[in-house]
């Protein structure tokens, strides 16, 4: 069972890397945040993998850091969540911002998610708050406690403000997705307006 895999980049596509590790070519699907975040082909890389195996056939999903696998994982157990629409989830919002949307019951911010239907998030924010424990806020909803503001991620601030201006989750994500890790949220913002306005 493979957990962790160092190597040099080899291959990137849309959703998925190739990573050269002693010879052997291993295939990633990550999140597009994960592939940015890799940065030029010909570097050396570390991923945290979750392997999957199911009826005969073997994925490995990679994320920069332990607590997005282990949130993946909790998102795969719960019903009905396979490993597509797991990445998915994570492809839009991180372990905290996931963590705000159960302790607010925010049923619109799942749906925000291609193939999640009302139905779907509704369940989905009963089964994450039982399966997922992704810190100070998750913590505080099972307490019964208000949570304490989290950090402002200036993506997050950019991925609300494209929604409210109307753009649809593909565009939202595709923009966002084009962005640095790290910036000033209104630059940001203007950035990813610029990127959509190119078409590009």
């Amino acid at each position: 069972m493979i957990g962790l895999l160092r190597g040099t980049l080899a291959l990137r596509d849309s959703d998925e890397v190739i990573v050269e590790a002693a010879g052997v070519g291993y295939r990633v699907t990550v999140s597009p945040d994960t592939s940015a975040a890799m940065g030029e082909l010909g570097r050396d890389v570390v991923l945290h993998i979750h392997h999957h195996i199911r009826d005969g056939a073997q994925a490995l999903y990679g994320f920069e850091a332990p607590d997005e696998r282990r949130v993946f994982e909790g998102l795969i157990s719960a019903h009905g969540v396979g490993p597509a629409m797991g990445m998915a989830i994570l492809s839009i919002y991180g372990p905290s911002e996931l963590a705000g949307i159960l302790a607010a019951d925010d049923i619109d911010a799942l749906c925000a998610v291609p193939g999640v239907g009302r139905k779907t998030a509704a369940r989905l924010l009963v089964e994450l708050k039982s399966r997922l424990d992704i810190g100070d806020v998750a913590s505080a909803v099972a307490s019964g406690r208000p949570p304490g503001p989290a950090p402002a991620d200036p993506r997050s601030v950019v991925r609300q403000a494209l929604g409210e201006l109307g753009y649809s989750a593909e565009e939202v994500r595709g923009a966002v997705a084009a962005l640095p890790a790290d910036g000033d949220s209104g630059a940001l913002l203007k950035e990813a307006l610029r990127h959509l306005a190119s078409g590009s």
